[in-house]
């Protein structure tokens, strides 16, 4: 056996090779800087270094635990993150099942193109657009204008910003999920939709009992997986888009973080806090990776 796999790998060096870039990538940027997980347990100091830095345990732990901004960001980021799952999940879904119902090619691929389109786009640049868009003079105060409605700062209040991220990043993303699911509907049998004209059924049925079932193990499965996403807001986004104003509903475990380790120099307690959030996400990857296997029997590996 030992020999066969030994072939193998002789005949297929040029994969390897292949995926070699992409293993030393993760290798020195995802295993490498694990070694910094310390700092968490340590009074870390930048003249001393992570291993001369003084051990102080789980006083970072207990440190965190007491301050009422990690459990408000911790809320905040629930919030937004699963506000983001929720709304956005049936999104793709639909947008997949219209489309699908198209029968116009070039119509059909241009609407795949453009609602994919900003997927690619960094939040940089999307930030940007955004914070014009809302503006004081931009559009959709120029719009309720019209109306007599007085131009309002809706980046700016703690209760409409929420809401405008999770839009945002549902226009962003949706594009991604409407892709998947296309692909699903390509490997629904067209003898069944064949077989369900001759029995009468219109259109609506056949999304209803054929289209639809054909793609529900694909909803199960990335509904599952993105119980990954629960403590993962978007800190691109909020970042690029957040301001004083409204740190209260805004602020998110990323963003704290980032504002701890490099506005307050505190490494010790970001570093606790990043740490206690990865434990918390690989739980919950690994969780959902397991429903994944019971209920559809996906794999990785």
């Amino acid at each position: 056996m030992n020999r066969i796999k030994r072939r193998l790998a002789t005949k297929e060096w040029q994969l390897h090779l292949m995926i070699a870039p992409g293993v030393v990538f993760l290798i020195l940027f995802s295993y490498l800087p694990l070694y910094g997980i310390l700092i968490a347990f340590k009074e870390f100091l930048p003249s001393k270094g992570i291993w001369a830095s003084p051990w102080v345990g789980l006083k970072y732990f207990d440190f965190m635990m007491k301050l009422p901004d990690v459990w408000r960001v911790t809320n905040n980021t629930i919030y937004i993150a699963g506000l983001k799952i929720l709304l956005g999940f049936p999104v793709p879904i639909g947008i997949a099942l219209m489309l699908n119902e198209v029968r116009r090619s070039f119509f059909k691929k241009g609407v795949q193109t453009i609602i994919y389109l900003p997927h690619f786009l960094s939040w940089v640049i999307l930030a940007g657009l955004i914070l014009d868009v809302f503006s004081l003079t931009g559009i959709v105060n120029s719009f309720l204008g019209w109306f007599g409605i007085e131009p309002f700062y809706y980046l700016g209040d703690n209760r409409s910003f929420p809401w405008i991220i999770i839009a945002t990043d549902i226009w962003k993303n949706f594009g991604w999920g409407t892709v998947i699911y296309l692909a699903a509907l390509t490997g629904i049998d067209p003898a069944l939709y064949e077989s369900s004209v001759i029995d009468g059924a219109n259109r609506w049925k056949q999304t209803l009992h054929i289209t639809i079932p054909g793609i529900v193990p694909i909803i199960i499965l990335t509904a599952i997986l993105s119980l990954g996403n629960v403590l993962n807001a978007g800190f691109e986004q909020i970042f690029n888009l957040y301001n004083p104003l409204v740190m209260d509903r805004g602020d998110i475990l990323d963003t704290y973080v980032y504002r701890v380790a490099f506005q307050e120099t505190n490494w010790s307690l970001s570093t606790m806090v990043g740490l206690i959030k990865s434990v918390v996400n690989s739980v919950l990857i690994i969780a959902g990776y397991w429903l994944a296997y019971r209920i559809t029997k996906y794999r990785v590996f």
